[in-house]
């Protein structure tokens, strides 16, 4: 007598609902990926160029290298910034890291 083993045929739709879950899974991940590290890093690159943008003559200015001084001139992509008595530097504008504006009190 001869046996034949009759094997079930593969079903169609298992594992279906794990791609499912796995695609939305992901889509959650990029999703606190963007609220969590992409819109506020976009937030604070829009104010800093805002803040460059509005530098004038004597407000106080902290550079990137932490120089302080206060502006003696701007231009379209430079700021001039007298750091002592008759020592002005010119600087690139983004290379500025706060700004003081003229008038206000300083904090330190």
């Amino acid at each position: 007598m001869s046996q034949i083993l009759l094997m079930a045929p593969p079903q169609q739709g298992q594992g279906g609902g794990e791609i499912w879950s796995t695609l939305l899974m992901f889509g959650m991940i990029i999703l606190i990926f963007y609220f969590m590290i992409l819109r506020p890093q976009s937030k604070r690159q829009k104010e800093k160029q805002k803040l460059i943008e509005s530098i004038k003559k004597g407000d106080k200015v902290v550079t990137s290298g932490g120089l302080h001084g206060i502006v003696a001139g701007t231009d379209e992509k430079t700021v001039l910034v007298e750091i002592a008595d008759k020592v002005k530097v010119t600087f690139e504008k983004s290379s500025i890291a706060i700004v003081n504006k003229a008038g206000q009190i300083d904090k330190a």
